[in-house]
């Protein structure tokens, strides 16, 4: 790995009068914000904006989980702006406005302002309750409106969920009361693919519309699952299947079920965000904790007494931290050479110290998957 010094804006705050030039100090950022200043920019100019604006937040010395937060606002924004463009298309074309109330829902990394580069859609759409003799009607302008939002958002450059996982498809776009049908049928019993469904319902968030319908979703969950014992029982059970990158012997390893591009590749994504991320959604659901993002479950989990020790959790939330940071600095890296943005990282590029520390956080998440399906 080569060293490179690169100064840091925030020593410019100070003139050599030593007086506040803040002037001086925002100029990185007046700089980027001067590529959006025309209210003309396309989704697709505003998305490739985004790139820069990490590498310029990064020089700011920002960590990465505050990056991926301001990275899920930008994409929150495209959103928005991607279903506001829809809707006046087809009003243009003689559709009208929405017959009913609605919410576009952000799942996912999304949901829980992790997103960190190279995303793809997760989506989906709450409508408000209407009589089945006018399903035609209603159900085909949201229809059309998903199909067009997303894409849109897939012409920008925010690809299209591979496994169909977005309001365009009648699974994940429904009344609010099939909704809640829905999940009564998938809670009802110990079915695989009903569960894996559920958990990726269960991180979601209002980006447009009606959030009151998302308040409705999300009372009617807490309400029903931690009751649901065979459903809650898969849940912990599927955590097996999430690996976190170690062997047997506590080294860091990638397991055999993944593809990795070459021999001192370790998907860290899939090998230890999920597994922390699946294993915290799932006690927060056992506790009736309605909290979305991952650090704000570990805190609120060590605030449950005989849930979660508070050391232990400051323990996952720094482990949470540094993996997030491992994989945005190798996006951005793959970014500079012309590669993709995934979740997997060259172990090659992290020193020493970095790899013992990565071993360490990943024995923490190790632990407590386990604790958390004995429980």
């Amino acid at each position: 790995m080569r060293v490179v010094h690169q100064a840091s804006p925030w020593r410019a705050l100070f003139n050599e009068h030593g007086y506040l030039d803040t002037q001086a100090l925002n100029a990185p950022l007046q700089h980027l914000f001067s590529k959006l200043s025309s209210p003309q920019i396309s989704l697709t100019d505003a998305y490739a904006w985004q790139l820069p604006l990490v590498e310029t937040l990064a020089h700011y010395d920002l960590p990465a989980w505050r990056i991926a937060q301001i990275i899920s606002d930008h994409n929150a924004l495209l959103y928005r702006q991607a279903i506001a463009l829809s809707l006046s298309e087809m009003e243009a074309q003689g559709w009208g406005k929405p017959p009913v109330d609605y919410c576009v829902l952000l799942l996912g990394s999304a949901a829980r302002f992790e997103s960190l580069l190279g995303p793809d859609q997760d989506n989906a759409l709450i409508i408000d309750d209407y009589p089945d003799h006018r399903h035609v009607e209603i159900d085909g302008f949201f229809q059309s409106l998903g199909e067009r939002f997303t894409q849109r958002l897939d012409k920008a450059g925010i690809p299209l969920c591979h496994g169909h996982v977005m309001a365009r498809w009648p699974m994940w776009r429904k009344r609010l009361s099939e909704w809640q049908a829905q999940l009564e049928i998938w809670s009802g019993d110990r079915r695989v693919k009903r569960v894996q469904q559920t958990n990726i319902l269960l991180d979601f968030s209002p980006v447009a519309g009606s959030s009151a319908l998302a308040v409705q979703l999300g009372e009617h969950i807490a309400s029903i699952l931690p009751k649901a014992s065979l459903f809650m029982a898969e849940m912990a059970a599927l955590l097996e299947e999430l690996p976190v990158a170690l062997d047997r012997f506590g080294r860091v390893a990638s397991s055999p079920q993944f593809d990795a591009p070459h021999g001192h590749a370790i998907n860290l994504k899939h090998q230890g965000l999920m597994p922390l991320i699946s294993a915290a959604r799932l006690l927060c659901v056992r506790k009736g904790l309605r909290t979305i993002a991952t650090r704000e479950r570990l805190v609120m989990l060590s605030r449950e007494e005989k849930v979660l020790p508070v050391a232990q959790a400051e323990l996952l939330i720094v482990a949470f931290e540094r993996l997030q940071q491992h994989i945005l600095d190798q996006q951005r890296y793959n970014k500079a050479c012309g590669q993709a943005a995934d979740g997997w990282v060259d172990l090659r590029r992290l020193r020493e110290d970095q790899r013992l520390l990565l071993k360490f956080d990943l024995q923490q998440i190790r632990a407590f998957v386990q604790q958390v399906i004995k429980a």
